[in-house]
């Protein structure tokens, strides 16, 4: 009878943004600039050297002199392959547990993410700076088949963030600049799965016999049959508001480290359900003896959303002229997200629950820029730790794990006034197990494998 409709709610950048597929640290992005995808974003809170310091570390405007707008474009392509190792139904439903008694094809999901970026810094009065970022944090995007064997767990899921962040740096000594910002956040989620109509149908009729042999007569009777599956869908957005600070210090010309903190975001999401109810379904549910009739009808809904607090600490070391060294390492609360519970407006629909009990995650990476005349040759490697805490906590929403990356890049001028970077990441994702009941008692089990490619290009204009 209850709905379950799982993950995490989040936004959309309007409609510059295709869609945000992501495999790997929960549905955070970290695609935010060009530059630093070359590295893997070794460095990025201490670098400063172009407008998406913004976002990485705004005390690092200062090391900026010109007024500077960049613009950005990331193409994100994961794929994961789901391959069933023994899926099953509620087990009371066919007196225990039957391996493979939840019946449909394997799928694999494999979604082309157009992510932009924008940035711009202006320098005023001497010690001061502003800055604009424009981005994407999260999102993620999944598509299944109607009939995959996860239909009942997950078919399409579309989450989606826009990210407005105003910020100003001071320069506070020759050695040390602060930066805060404000980051106004706008969140938008589009979830679907089918509902198993002979779950329904017999979990309501429970021993009554007439009501059974209603089911049996109605065909109401085969858990997992997808030809009289209903469907149901969530669409919810909402605007919160959320702080970012940093912290860089210059020990000398050499080395500089950079620190920055960003706030959790809390999300009061409002939306709607729908439901697409199979008729067989809907004449046994309007039955005066069963009195369900407002049962998965259209009805508003609500949830609330605790996008997590993050902080980086970053280290850029120059050997020489040519050389320098970078190194970073990234903190996501994402504790902050133990579980999705979607409470309708209708009082006979039950809350959608899902038990997430995410664990805050790491990043760690090292990378490199080498300049070569007037080109910047850029690599870097990381290791990305996955908040799931285990296969029973996985859904196919956000099938991820942990992470490694492989990074190339080069900026190089185009003018005098206009500088291109280019940048490559290869991501290694873990073969992802997954064993996870949804509100039903529907097991999910088998295995995921997935990479994800990633291609970015940066344009930075002098003004």
């Amino acid at each position: 009878m209850k709905k379950s409709i799982t993950t995490a709610v989040l936004a959309a950048l309007g409609q510059l943004a295709l869609s945000y597929p992501v495999w790997g640290a929960g549905f955070a992005l970290i695609e935010n600039s060009a530059s630093g995808l070359g590295s893997a974003y070794a460095g990025a809170a201490a670098l400063g050297e172009d407008p998406s310091t913004v976002w990485f570390n705004p005390a690092a405007m200062n090391l900026l002199a010109d007024q500077q707008v960049a613009v950005v474009l990331h193409a994100i392509k994961p794929t994961a392959s789901y391959t069933d190792e023994g899926s099953y139904v509620n087990p009371k439903l066919t007196g225990g547990v039957v391996p493979y008694s939840l019946t449909g094809s394997n799928d694999t999901t494999s979604t082309l993410g157009i992510v932009p970026n924008l940035y711009y810094v202006v320098p005023f009065q001497e010690r001061w700076r502003f800055g604009l970022g424009i981005n994407v944090p999260f999102g993620l995007e999944t598509s299944y088949d109607d009939d995959w064997v996860g239909r009942y767990h997950a078919l399409n899921s579309k989450i989606e963030t826009i990210n407005i962040n105003p910020a100003l740096s001071w320069e506070a000594s020759n050695n040390l600049s602060l930066g805060f910002g404000v980051n106004i956040q706008y969140l938008k989620a589009e979830l679907s799965r089918k509902i198993d109509s002979s779950y329904v149908c017999l979990g309501i009729a429970g021993t009554d016999p007439t009501l059974r042999a209603e089911c049996v007569s109605s065909g109401l009777y085969i858990p997992s049959n997808a030809a009289t599956d209903s469907a149901g869908k969530v669409n919810a957005d909402n605007w919160a508001m959320g702080y970012n600070l940093g912290l860089l210090y210059r020990f000398n010309e050499s080395a500089r480290i950079g620190l920055t903190y960003r706030s959790e975001i809390s999300h009061s999401v409002d939306g709607d359900g729908e439901f697409d109810v199979y008729p067989a379904l809907r004449e046994f549910l309007d039955r005066p003896d069963v009195g369900l009739n407002t049962l998965f009808t259209d009805s508003g809904v609500s949830a609330e959303a605790d996008l997590p607090a993050s902080a980086s600490l970053s280290g850029v070391f120059s050997v020489n002229d040519q050389l320098s060294l970078l190194a970073d390492i990234t903190w996501t609360g994402w504790s902050s997200f133990p579980e999705l519970r979607y409470v309708y407006d209708n009082p006979v629909q039950p809350d959608s629950v899902t038990e997430e009990s995410w664990e805050d995650s790491m990043r760690y990476s090292l990378g490199l820029n080498y300049r070569e005349g007037p080109r910047i040759w850029r690599m870097g490697v990381a290791y990305d730790e996955t908040p799931i805490p285990d296969p029973q906590h996985r859904t196919p929403r956000i099938p991820g794990n942990d992470r490694t990356w492989l990074a190339l890049g080069v900026g190089l001028p185009v003018t005098e006034t206009i500088w291109l970077d280019l940048g490559y990441a290869h991501l290694f994702v873990d073969d992802m197990a997954i064993d996870h009941a949804d509100q039903a008692g529907y097991t999910l089990s088998g295995i995921y494998e997935a990479d994800v490619d990633i291609l970015s290009i940066q344009a930075t204009m002098k003004l």
